[in-house]
């Protein structure tokens, strides 16, 4: 398993991801997020094919962050059932994935990274 991981979220609004995205990083659940506004999603939901406008949160963190960010995401998110899908890193540089431990693990200077790009 990868010691680090890309979660994908997605908000109803600009300032909606930007609160989410804050608290992650201040409660040391991401090292990371990047928001990206606006992206357009269709999907389904209740029987209609809905089309909306919506805000794409990016997070690096650590694999063991899961659990607890998802908890926080969900304390926070308006949607009902928000998208919270997460994917491994297989690969960064050695600097990059310290620097995701650091942020994260404050307390400790361990590195988890498996792969590695110099």
């Amino acid at each position: 398993m990868s010691a680090h991981i890309v979660i994908l979220i997605t908000t109803g609004s600009v300032d909606e991801g930007q609160n989410i995205a804050r608290t992650l990083v201040d409660e040391r659940l991401a090292a990371c997020v990047n928001i990206i506004s606006p992206i357009q999603s269709v999907y389904r939901w209740e029987g209609q094919v809905q089309d909306d406008q919506e805000v794409l949160l990016i997070v690096k963190t650590a694999t063991e962050m899961l659990e607890p960010l998802a908890v926080r995401v969900k304390q926070l998110h308006s949607y009902e059932v928000p998208e919270i899908i997460a994917l491994p890193i297989i690969a960064g540089t050695t600097d990059y994935l310290d620097w995701i431990d650091k942020q994260v693990h404050p307390s400790t200077n361990v590195s988890f990274h498996t792969a590695e790009i110099r």
